[in-house]
């Protein structure tokens, strides 16, 4: 069942009820793609061990849906999460072609409608991050594929989106980056005013916030899930540096300072909390994008990034103290944001109906 929402005359998500809940509401399940490439992980075991922790952390609060390319490939793998004592029962082995993991930008954003309990997804047009990989724009198929299965209602906006663009509150407030969304190698041909009207008519929000430039090292043009998060409807962590000759220190500044002014959608004013970032990561190629901000919150447990940093104590604790009552765990991540993404970059949430 697809909409293409493009007529006048056609309602659009949020007219017929439908909105993205937030990520701290229950989950029927999480989607992933096992990691195989190695020109986006160099340290293959790494990324494979760190996946696998994932599915030992989650499975056993809320369903998990895996991509992997072929049969050797599933074999694989289910001798991996042996390993880990995992429930099959909590796991499914999607046999599927992919291209890489990054299933939060090419995966279906999830809406739902909870008057009428119903499950819907939206399927954005994913051009692998301004046309930057062509080798993964083949992803852009998997919410098709998806929905096959599932045959839910598919709405397709036909603009470029990415899932990690964007944080909303569950309320109707959404958080974006303006180096991102108004990136000219997204969708060129549309104002702030009318990308604005999109993420309304399709997410079901009222509000949005707008913060500047992402961390250095960042090939997605500065993805909020590496900047500032919702924790609650009016509370937000944001990733700060502390250090002030560090290139992160005046973007994440800049995004700290407007965060402090704004407020929700009913106007009232938004609790901002300092998130320390991991320091310098990287290689002689360069930095790569490290911040703790890329947490998946799932039913209950919080999955947080660790870099064997200084600050992973101190980061896996603020964002305790947010979640009393699920448990934080840290997923050594160092070697997997080498491929410029971690935990939540990785995954989808399915909300619960």
């Amino acid at each position: 069942m697809d909409v293409c929402v493009k007529s006048e005359t056609m309602k659009t998500p949020s007219q017929l009820g439908y909105q993205m809940p937030a990520e701290w509401e229950p989950h029927d399940a999480i989607w992933l793609s096992w990691p195989h490439d190695p020109l986006t992980f160099p340290n293959m075991l790494e990324a494979e061990k760190a996946m696998a922790e994932i599915i030992a952390a989650i499975h056993s609060s809320e369903q998990v849906n895996l991509l992997v390319k072929n049969e050797a490939m599933k074999k694989k793998v289910m001798a991996a999460l042996e390993k880990k004592k995992c429930n099959f029962s909590k796991i499914t082995l999607h046999v599927h072609e992919y291209a890489d993991v990054w299933f939060r930008d090419y995966g279906p954003i999830f809406v739902v409608n909870k008057k009428e309990k119903k499950l819907a997804m939206s399927h954005w047009i994913f051009n692998a991050w301004g046309n930057k990989y062509e080798e993964l724009l083949k992803d852009s198929h998997i919410p098709e594929w998806i929905n096959e299965t599932m045959k839910i209602e598919r709405f397709t906006p036909g603009i470029v989106l990415e899932g990690g663009s964007i944080d909303v509150n569950g309320k109707g407030t959404l958080l974006t980056s303006a180096q991102c969304l108004l990136n000219k190698n997204r969708n060129p041909q549309l104002s702030k005013q009318q990308v604005e009207q999109y993420l309304k008519d399709f997410l079901g929000v009222k509000k949005i916030i707008w913060l500047n430039e992402g961390i250095v090292g960042d090939d997605t043009d500065g993805h909020i899930d590496d900047l500032a998060r919702f924790v609650n409807p009016t509370t937000v962590l944001a990733a700060y540096e502390d250090n002030p000759d560090d290139e992160n220190y005046p973007m994440l500044k800049e995004n700290y300072d407007i965060l402090c002014k704004e407020t929700d959608q009913d106007g009232k004013k938004l609790t901002v909390i300092k998130l320390p970032m991991p320091g310098v990561v990287g290689d002689d190629k360069g930095r790569v994008p490290a911040s703790y901000a890329n947490f998946y919150i799932g039913n209950t447990v919080v999955l947080v990034p660790i870099f064997g940093h200084k600050n992973d104590e101190k980061a896996l604790r603020i964002i305790q103290e947010q979640f009393p009552q699920r448990k934080v765990v840290g997923i050594n991540c160092y070697h997997v944001v080498f491929g410029f993404g971690t935990i939540h970059c990785m995954s989808q949430q399915q909300p619960r109906m």
